[in-house]
């Protein structure tokens, strides 16, 4: 047998007294959250222990199955479940005699699309991942069902981990939620993540939003500030409070820890206006319709808060509008040829958009909700009105033109919109807002929504590649074709000619 010495783990850097079973499985709930592909946990402890009780309650909470079939791999050494989010392989290392024996597992292999549990790590010795976390499970002699857990691990980025998923679970824990199951949703494009929560019959649904410290670097909250993102809960209060007040459909909050970046909120569900991929006309008719009623009223730039401050929607500026636009240059341009954007080409395509903003400079301004796109137009099947859709990822809000929202619905970056069915909703909201007010400049609006789906769609072709390649993102590029195809289609409007003269010469 080869000599192979333990490797010797860091100090602990937090110790848990864990009562009973149920807490037991309430902390792998915890720590299913925050498992990635690539992740090795290594559970050490005595026989009896809690290693298996731990590992079967944590994939049970990551598949969402609560009687998920969970066999002890004491013979196989190694059993792999295939989910939705990614697969988790469960090694039981008992039985192993040599510890080169977990190469022919193929523990590498595994760790490339999924997380690995591994029980008995000290069979292996030094050949585990250096930077894995490690749960040492002790039971403390006069206490039958408690158990003491410590985690090791001298990576920041578990101990940040493990905090976060803790400091959610204290949230919960001062809603009343406690006890609640917890279970991935979504991580979106940006830096919030979701989970829903079994609360009761209804459920809810848990956004955490961190962006205090170093969680964002600061490139990043620059740009956020350059392009007016918002940058904290606040926003997702306001707006949706406002939303609410004036009868759209946004979510109830009910709870909120705006300075650690909670919000407990109403589950609109999964339904979208979209199914099995493709647009459904009728959802998307209802869709105009809500922006037709949003766009007759007259939005507040600031909004009140319930702790007597305010929130105050900016306005979306030029100069923002251009820096998000530029992103095609600074992602798409580098993807497709290998090379930067020219300083040529990059002066004349400010130029060319700052006169085409200035066309549309008269267009109709107002609360611009930035993603109103099928991902985010939540289905109410049985609902009436504007209570069919449930809107959310609103916080981005801005004062700008409204017919950025109605480009963003109607060439919906993740579903392909038909050239005629892209006209007959045009057509449908231009009918709605003559229906509202003898003075709608139907002219004016044409000229404003040619504009704003050519900045949005170059924009999001940026966004697209700075997912895939800054992120590692990679299936964000399969919109690409899409996101191409709408742009020539906008190009041929006539308020964008000299902008389609740039598009032919510079477009890779």
């Amino acid at each position: 047998m080869a000599d192979h010495d333990l490797r010797p783990l860091p100090a602990a850097f937090l110790t848990l007294n864990i009562s009973d079973e149920a807490e037991t499985r309430l902390l792998a709930n915890d720590v299913a959250l925050i498992l990635r592909p690539g992740d090795v946990i290594c559970l050490s402890g005595d026989l009896g222990a809690g290693k298996s009780t731990f590992t079967r309650a944590l994939l049970r909470a990551f598949s969402g199955e609560p009687d998920l079939e969970v066999p002890s791999p004491t013979f196989t050494l190694v059993q792999t479940y295939a989910f939705d989010r990614f697969d988790l392989s469960h090694f039981d290392l008992y039985r192993l005699e040599e510890p080169e024996e977990i190469e022919e597992l193929g523990l590498d292999d595994l760790l490339e699309t999924g997380a690995a549990l591994i029980e008995w790590p000290e069979k292996a010795a030094d050949l585990l991942p250096a930077d894995a976390l490690w749960i040492q499970i002790s039971q403390p002699s006069d206490e039958a069902d408690s158990r003491v857990f410590r985690f090791f691990s001298d990576r920041s980025d578990w101990q940040d981990r493990v905090g976060e998923t803790l400091a959610t679970r204290a949230f919960l824990r001062s809603a009343g939620h406690g006890g609640a199951g917890r279970r991935f949703l979504a991580g979106d494009a940006s830096l919030r993540t979701f989970e829903t929560v079994d609360t009761g019959a209804q459920g809810a649904v848990l956004m955490r939003w961190p962006f205090k410290g170093t969680s964002v670097p600061e490139p990043v909250r620059a740009y956020m500030r350059k392009v007016h993102l918002a940058q904290d809960c606040r926003a997702v209060v306001a707006i949706g409070s406002e939303l609410r007040r004036r009868g759209f459909l946004a979510p109830e909050i009910y709870a909120a820890d705006l300075e650690a970046g909670f919000i407990l909120s109403q589950d609109l569900g999964r339904e979208t206006i979209v199914e099995d991929g493709k647009p459904v006309p009728g959802r998307y008719h209802a869709a105009v319709d809500l922006l037709a009623g949003l766009h007759a009223q007259d939005w507040p730039q600031a909004v009140p808060l319930a702790d007597g401050s305010s929130y105050t929607v900016p306005a979306y500026s030029h100069d923002a509008l251009i820096a998000e636009a530029s992103l095609f240059l600074d992602w798409y341009v580098p993807h497709v040829t290998g090379k930067a954007a020219e300083d040529a080409a990059r002066r004349d395509f400010e130029l060319l958009w700052r006169a085409a903003l200035a066309v549309i400079g008269s267009a109709q301004t107002g609360w611009v909700l930035r993603d109103f796109h099928s991902p985010n137009l939540l289905w109410q099947d049985g609902a009436s009105g504007t209570g069919r859709i449930g809107l959310i990822d609103f916080q981005d809000t801005v004062i700008g033109p409204v017919a950025y929202d109605v480009a963003s619905l109607l060439l919906d970056a993740r579903t392909d919109i038909p050239k005629d069915l892209e006209s007959d909703l045009f057509d449908a909201y231009v009918s709605a807002r003559k229906r509202q007010s003898s003075d709608f400049d139907q002219e004016r609006f044409s000229e404003a929504y040619a504009v704003m789906a050519a900045q949005r769609i170059t924009k999001i072709l940026g966004i697209f590649v700075r997912l895939a390649m800054r992120d590692g993102k990679p299936a964000y590029l399969s919109h690409l074709p899409r996101m191409l195809g709408y742009l020539d289609r906008v190009l041929d409007r006539p308020v964008l000619s000299d902008l389609k003269d740039w598009y032919a010469r510079f477009r890779p």
